[in-house]
């Protein structure tokens, strides 16, 4: 009981273009939950830097978009760098405008009981997934307060900050640390008009995700679900347009739950 991580194309009327002249920054878009955002962004109107690491899913991408008439600027960047963050994100100003939105949608997963966790292991999640996330959204609110637009910021954690399971304690608590900085943002930065939210999504399948759910134990896992089923990422273009809209502008400081009430039993 597998899902397709993203459709071959987006229909063309399924989202309104009501991001038209909008500048958006995705993380993690050459894959999953990332690339599916810089899509749905692209196909409401938006102008959408694409950023990540592997640039050559980001030129795929691109030319997705551009065939259906959409405007998308790949840019390489490190979200554990400071360095890095700050060129891509004044690359993304200058060829796109001042940036309006941003999607944090970066993350990584390290699999292991915590006795067999190395150092490195810890690092690695927690840079990307928590110091990654705090540089892009810190540069690019630095640069919404300094145009006094106001802008709208959407974080991506997991319903697993608030649970836990067997072999993923740093990704628990790398998510559970992201919350917290939504919250902490969306309170220093409502008197510029900027808005910081969470999307908590439950079991979706991406490519980090997709070989455990095809597995026959992944099957199991599914079968145990409240469903019986997991999502996929198109399952978030409502939460998402949600938040990057104006439609949300009384809602700072949220984190929404994504999880078809997966919750609602034991993980």
């Amino acid at each position: 009981m597998t899902t397709p991580d993203i459709p071959p194309s987006i229909p063309p009327n399924f989202l309104p273009k009501n991001l038209e002249g909008k500048a958006a920054f995705v993380t993690g878009a050459s894959s999953g939950l990332g690339r599916r955002t810089a899509l749905v962004l692209a196909r409401a109107g938006a102008k959408v830097a694409l950023a990540a690491r592997r640039v050559e899913k980001l030129a795929e991408l691109s030319g997705e978009i551009a065939a259906f008439d959409g405007r998308a600027m790949p840019i390489r960047v490190d979200v554990t760098d400071a360095a890095s963050v700050r060129e891509a994100v004044e690359a993304a100003e200058t060829e796109l405008g001042p940036l309006g939105i941003l999607v944090n949608c970066a993350g990584i997963s390290v699999e292991k009981w915590i006795t067999e966790l190395g150092e490195a292991d810890f690092d690695s999640v927690m840079n990307t997934n928590v110091k990654g996330t705090w540089l892009v959204a810190q540069e690019v609110g630095r640069r919404m307060i300094r145009h006094g637009a106001g802008g709208k910021i959407v974080n991506i954690a997991s319903v697993l900050a608030q649970a836990v399971l067997p072999n993923l304690s740093i990704y628990c608590m790398s998510k559970a640390a992201v919350v917290q900085m939504t919250r902490a943002m969306a309170l220093e930065w409502a008197r510029y008009d900027i808005q910081v939210n969470a999307i908590a999504p439950g079991y979706i399948e991406t490519e980090m995700t997709r070989e455990h759910f095809g597995s026959e134990a992944g099957q199991a896992h599914i079968a145990g679900l409240l469903r019986g089923r997991i999502g996929r990422p198109a399952d978030m273009d409502g939460v998402l347009m949600l938040l990057v809209s104006e439609a949300s502008s009384f809602i700072t400081g949220s984190v929404i739950t994504l999880d078809d009430g997966q919750t609602l039993k034991a993980l």
